[in-house]
């Protein structure tokens, strides 16, 4: 189903996918990046976690409550 583990921290392209990656990473959920950062601001999906200026990740459990809750 979904390759996702089961605690810690997922980052963006692991969420929705990236098609350039080597081997490409397929979506677990399929939306844009736009559309994800729109949902983020809206509340429609859960909020990330900052580790640096640059790192952004979002809890495994947060995006299994998200998946159950569709």
């Amino acid at each position: 189903m979904h390759s996702l583990p089961e605690t810690g921290f997922v980052r963006l392209p692991q969420i929705i996918g990236d098609p350039k990656a080597e081997p490409p990473i397929p979506p677990i959920i399929p939306v844009k990046k736009s559309c994800w950062w729109n949902g983020v601001k809206t509340g429609r999906f859960p909020k990330p976690v900052k580790f640096g200026p640059r790192v952004t990740a979002w809890r495994v459990e947060d995006i299994r409550a998200l998946i159950a809750s569709a």
